[in-house]
């Protein structure tokens, strides 16, 4: 794999995220800081400020806390002291790595004589051994549990964490600890992770650190003592009352308190982030929120200003009311959360065309045409065209760039049908149609004439030149990426592998004019120091 080859790789995991499975990611990131480190650490910058998915935050720091370049480590601790503590924690035990449990090896018991008729009737009664063959099945047994002995492996890197990682981490640790306020709040968010942090880097904690997580014996100021104090009383004023006090988070309150009265719930909403009030909406409608119009307007309150912080994920809006069964004001609001924030990530200055597979067993592409459109459009400033296909392209109009109605435009569309991925850009050239850049959803499997090559390159020589952005779905194949490799054509290639969220790292990447100008302004981006 070439320099360039490899970038493209690189940002091709970005829709390519395997939840709180560093593994499955740390061998292109290897790669990568091994061949263009002068690429890559300037990659981790830039996705420190403009990617979501936490993974690849943990792991730009992981690979340049442990690189040997000159400049690396310096920037790779810079952003440690960004993370919070659980995902510092979750970098250290990537390094340090845990071993895996070996497979037990089976019990099986000597053969016995054929003439002990008894005692070998029970013992297979009893399944200790076979009823025939059993000194070679015992053999293949002990083969096969030592094997998988062998591939037993570390889950992690099993290496020492560096001293510098480790002094940066201690010094993380006491700036928490100067701000008593702050520290127990990271406690009762990540307390099991605090703790690995002392522990397991051997850093003396603090004396406030030592009451808290190791004594069980928070003081009388702390966040941890209100806790003890909420889950002792049974009085609900008393409860609210010390939850606006200490500010005590969601998800915790509702592990100590019982009786959820709508006076806690509204001390709970008030002390809740924008963010947290969208990951809760679910939780909050099942205990009756939304059912009190003070509490209601409470929540609307917080969702009103979600769109406007820069910390609340794109998506996760979308689908907080998609998992709450969201209908009327709080779909509409949660909808323009989605909506605000995605135009925040840039917009999209060249004619585009959204192209999206609709033959058998496509469903998949469908869903991710909904969703990427209604992204799509609400950053598109110049033309926008999008079509369905099977062996024919089927137009696509839409009313809006909410989902909603992309999910009416996209009615009627069903996945069936045979495959001529150059029937829609066909379509395209006969109407001349200008786009500078296509976008196509699809498994890159096709089975109909107009064929993708033929319609690419006649549309180059008639229409105009195109770059080409595959989101590749539903195990797919490279087919349409050699022809465009054969045909000279600038293409960049995304594996989506189900996960909506990372959906929104895309954007970027189609707002910029081309690649090139993609790797320059990565190529460029400032450094953070510590």
């Amino acid at each position: 794999m070439n320099e360039q080859d490899l970038r493209l790789a690189l940002l091709n995991t970005l829709l390519t995220t395997p939840h709180r499975d560093l593994a499955a990611l740390y061998p292109i990131h290897r790669d990568m800081i091994e061949r263009d480190p002068r690429f890559y650490v300037r990659l981790a910058a830039w996705y420190g400020e403009n990617g979501d998915v936490r993974d690849h935050r943990e792991m730009f720091v992981t690979s340049l806390c442990l690189s040997k370049f000159e400049g690396h480590r310096e920037v790779g601790l810079a952003l440690l002291r960004r993370l919070p503590p659980y995902q510092v924690a979750r970098v250290v035990d990537f390094i340090k790595g845990t071993p895996a449990r070996a497979p037990k090896t089976p019990k099986v018991t000597a053969p016995q004589p054929e003439t002990d008729g008894v005692l070998t009737k029970a013992a297979r009664a009893v399944g200790l051994i076979k009823p025939a063959k059993t000194a070679r099945v015992r053999a293949q047994n002990v083969r096969a549990a030592k094997k998988a002995t062998e591939k037993a492996t570390a889950k992690g890197l099993g290496l020492n964490i560096p001293r510098s990682m480790k002094t940066e981490i201690a010094a993380y640790l006491r700036s928490r600890e100067s701000d008593a306020a702050a520290f127990d709040g990271a406690t009762l968010h990540a307390r099991a992770a605090l703790k690995r942090l002392y522990a397991g880097l051997h850093i003396p904690p603090g004396p406030r650190a030592q009451a808290i997580l190791f004594d069980e014996n928070p003081p009388e100021d702390s966040k941890l003592h209100a806790l003890k104090q909420i889950a002792a009383t049974p009085d609900a004023s008393t409860q609210a009352r010390l939850i606006a006090e200490n500010r005590i988070p969601y998800r915790v309150a509702v592990s100590v308190v019982k009786n959820m009265t709508p006076m806690i719930l509204a001390a709970l909403v008030n002390a809740m982030s924008p963010q947290e009030v969208i990951n809760n909406v679910a939780s909050l409608k099942k205990r009756g929120a939304f059912d009190n119009a003070d509490i209601k307007s409470l929540i609307e309150a917080k969702l009103a200003l979600a769109q406007n912080d820069n910390r609340v994920s794109a998506f996760k809006a979308k689908v907080a009311g998609e998992v709450a069964g969201a209908n009327g004001e709080l779909a509409a609001q949660l909808d323009a959360i989605t909506d605000a924030q995605v135009k925040a990530k840039g917009t999209i200055s060249r004619p585009t065309a959204l192209f999206i597979d609709k033959s058998g067993s496509m469903d998949v592409a469908i869903e991710v045409g909904k969703q990427l459109g209604a992204m799509i459009s609400s950053i598109c400033e110049s033309d926008l065209f999008v079509y369905a296909f099977d062996t024919m392209p089927y137009p696509i109009e839409v009313a809006g760039d909410s989902l909603v109605a992309w999910e009416r435009a996209l009615s009627g569309i069903k996945a069936t049908g045979a495959t001529s991925c150059g029937a829609a850009l066909a379509w395209m050239e006969k109407k001349n149609q200008r786009v500078e850049q296509i976008v196509m959803i699809s498994d890159q499997r096709e089975n109909n004439s107009p064929r993708w090559k033929d319609a690419l390159k006649s549309y180059q020589e008639k229409v105009c030149k195109v770059d080409v952005v595959f989101v590749k779905v539903g195990g797919a194949g490279e087919a349409l990426e050699k022809d465009c490799e054969a045909l000279g054509v600038t293409f960049r290639a995304f594996d989506f592998a189900g996960d909506y969220y990372a959906l929104t790292n895309l954007l970027p990447l189609l707002a910029r004019p081309s690649m090139l100008e993609l790797l320059m302004e990565i190529m460029e981006y400032p450094l953070p120091s510590r």
